[in-house]
């Protein structure tokens, strides 16, 4: 079992190093964007990008799910080779078509989505699907192949390029929402032609004969709306503040979103690095005890996580912000633990995935999507951008309860409600309650806010929820310098 979170944590470090690389990079650029952009063209822009990412769900119609669970299925080179032609000549295809059509309507598109006329701005954000989509693809590849060093380079050298490019044209050509846009998919684009070119040039086409789409299709279809619901929950609130409260409210919100960067990396490295080796577990009975442990390790991560913005998210926003952003603090808390209840999301999808019975995650997503968008109206209106926070976290609780009732009978996980249980109470206890009573501001409210964070994974401990040397198995299965980037 041990073995098993040291691969787990040692690919999640290597898939998602580039992700702390961006998080260490945003402690000097979120200050220069907010102060270059106002709080409206920052909620434009990335109610865009999000935009963005919801499409490529849809245009990759369940190929990225698909293509990881029949690899394990596929035996020989060229089978493997065929298969992964076959994924991404599709995904070239669709998102291709998208392009044009996209830069054919981008004034109308722009009224639709944005509620402003701004065609550049759209037709950046739809270059950005073509590039996100096929860039998303080349990374399954290299993730379900085991080629960390080569993920490593090419999504580390995304977010210097992303970094560099977005910084030129937003704070010295002053660029505004197009350049902050622009920014991140004309990196992606250098990085997907050069993974094309010099890693991936043999698994790169179309492939003869369309033998194995019908498969794929009929597994990775039924994704389709689950994962586009799912992600309509972060599309909707920025959305719906946009519409029915700001663009400045918007941009507040998604400020409070990238500054939950911990938890949001935790979470992705989780994402990426998690179905391939659950996947890989051929054993039904080692496999079920397996999602039980590594279900209760993501839980202590993650918690602590959302206990620390809980107590110390305002000095965090007022340390990177300018004065107009520091209000999404409010907000912090509750979209830290909208994330931490996604990637226990993601365990119950990964046992729907195993069963093959993936049309069961619609019913979960679609109602996590309806509880979303009633607590916004309900919600907004009086809490701002803390109701929209408060309507997400509702929203992953409502799709984790529908979730593990469909899938606890086709492939029941013994989970260890004997330790997840006490472990919830603890941190709900010492975060929430510290938030509450002690001081929001100043040198003193911050130690004594940093004192009851401290105390509490010794009452964790105390609670007998982990023991000392399961602490130990946990901090040693983090990779040390180099082990993600050559395993």
């Amino acid at each position: 079992m041990d073995s098993i979170l040291k691969r787990l944590a040692t690919s999640g470090m290597a898939f998602q190093a580039s992700s702390l690389l961006a998080g260490l990079l945003a402690l000097f650029t979120l200050p220069l964007y907010t102060r270059s952009l106002t709080a409206a063209e920052f909620g434009y822009a990335e109610t865009l990008l999000t935009i963005v990412i919801l499409t490529s769900i849809l245009l990759r119609a369940g190929m990225g799910e698909a293509f990881i669970r029949h690899w394990h299925e596929v035996d020989g080179v060229e089978a493997k080779r065929h298969l992964t032609r076959t994924t991404t000549g599709f995904v070239l295809i669709t998102s291709t078509l998208a392009l044009i059509a996209g830069l054919v309507f981008a004034e109308p598109l722009s009224h639709l989505l944005l509620g402003t006329s701004d065609a550049t701005l759209m037709s950046a954000g739809v270059f950005g699907i073509w590039a996100f989509t096929n860039l998303e693809m080349a990374y399954a590849l290299l993730r379900i192949s085991s080629r960390h060093r080569a993920y490593l380079i090419a999504s580390s050298s995304n977010v210097l390029l992303t970094v560099s490019i977005t910084v030129l044209l937003v704070v010295f050509l002053d660029k505004g929402a197009r350049g902050y846009v622009l920014g991140n998919y004309i990196a992606s684009s250098v990085v997907l032609v050069g993974l094309w070119a010099f890693v991936l040039r043999e698994h790169i086409g179309i492939p003869r004969g369309t033998v194995l789409l019908g498969p794929l299709l009929r597994y990775g279809a039924p994704t389709i709306p689950a994962d586009a619901a799912v992600f309509l929950l972060n599309v909707i609130d920025r959305a719906y503040l946009l519409r029915a409260d700001s663009a400045a409210a918007a941009g507040l919100y998604s400020v409070a979103v990238k500054l939950a960067t911990a938890v949001i990396i935790l979470v992705r490295a989780f994402q990426l690095a998690w179905p391939p080796l659950a996947y890989s577990i051929v054993d039904d009975q080692r496999a079920q005890q397996v999602y039980s442990r590594v279900t209760t390790a993501y839980m202590i991560v993650s918690s602590l996580l959302v206990a620390g913005f809980t107590l110390l998210g305002a000095w965090l926003v007022r340390l990177l912000t300018a004065p107009d952003f520091f209000s999404a603090h409010t907000a912090l808390p509750w979209l830290a633990l909208g994330w931490a209840l996604y990637g226990l999301y993601l365990v119950l999808v990964t046992i729907a995935g195993r069963a093959k019975v993936t049309v069961r995650t619609l019913p979960a997503a679609a109602a996590g999507l309806v509880v979303n968008v009633g607590l916004l109206i309900w919600l907004v209106p009086t809490l701002g951008v803390v109701g929209a926070a408060i309507s997400l976290c509702a929203a992953y609780v409502a799709m984790l309860i529908v979730l593990y009732f469909l899938t606890r009978n086709v492939f029941t996980v013994p989970f260890e409600w004997s330790r997840i249980v006490p472990l919830v109470l603890i941190v709900t206890l010492f975060s929430v309650g510290g938030n509450i009573l002690l001081p929001g501001s100043g040198a003193g409210g911050f130690a004594l806010r940093a004192l009851v964070f401290a105390a509490i994974l010794p009452a964790v401990v105390a609670a007998r929820v982990v023991t000392l040397d399961e602490l130990k198995v946990l901090w040693e299965a983090i990779p040390r310098r180099g082990e993600a980037a050559s395993a």
